[in-house]
């Protein structure tokens, strides 16, 4: 089995429209719901080998403080691959793993972490994660699969359906005053 922990980057600042969506790092809240998740990754204990990140600064920023919070683990690897990657491009780098690793980290955006996951996860077995994760897969998110399969080289082209989502969790779900802002 092979496990695959998805993140999606924190809230982003758009207070300088001047920037290139690349280049634009987190918002206040943002920095917040980073810790929040990694103090929840590491009660948890989730572990992971591998971290694999877009180099967008959102996610770096994101990167740094949930580690932070989360404690010692290993080194990010940065693919200019995972910026605004689609859900396949996301499941042909990860069946590049290092087969040493079996658990991974991957964090970046969306609408591509959604594809990935909801492409995973069959449809005919739906649950109350996966309904969730349909409707909205929001900033900082994170979400457990776990495939059925002996090597990440499964993955690529053929991940489709062949995972469970273990869990699904939010911001807002371990702090509610991180919960959508109100109109």
């Amino acid at each position: 089995m092979k496990t695959v922990i998805v993140l999606r980057h924190a809230k982003s600042d758009w207070s300088d429209a001047a920037l290139r969506d690349f280049d634009r790092g987190l918002n206040d809240r943002g920095y917040r719901a980073a810790g929040v998740m990694g103090r929840w990754a590491a009660r948890k204990p989730l572990r992971f080998d591998a971290i694999i990140a877009s180099p967008a600064v959102r996610v770096v920023e994101t990167l740094k403080q949930f580690r932070e919070a989360y404690g010692d683990g290993p080194e990010p690897t940065f693919d200019r691959r995972v910026y605004l990657a689609a859900g396949a491009t996301l499941a042909e780098i990860l069946s590049e793993t290092d087969e040493s690793a079996s658990t991974v980290l991957l964090v970046g955006h969306s609408p591509g972490l959604e594809e990935f996951i909801l492409a995973a996860v069959p449809e005919e077995n739906r649950s109350a994660l996966r309904d969730s994760v349909e409707v909205k897969f929001p900033t900082a998110a994170l979400a457990i699969l776990d495939f059925d399969v002996a090597n990440w080289s499964c993955l690529g082209e053929h991940s489709a359906g062949k995972a469970k989502l273990r869990a699904f969790v939010r911001p807002r779900d371990l702090d509610p005053a991180l919960g959508p802002e109100s109109v």
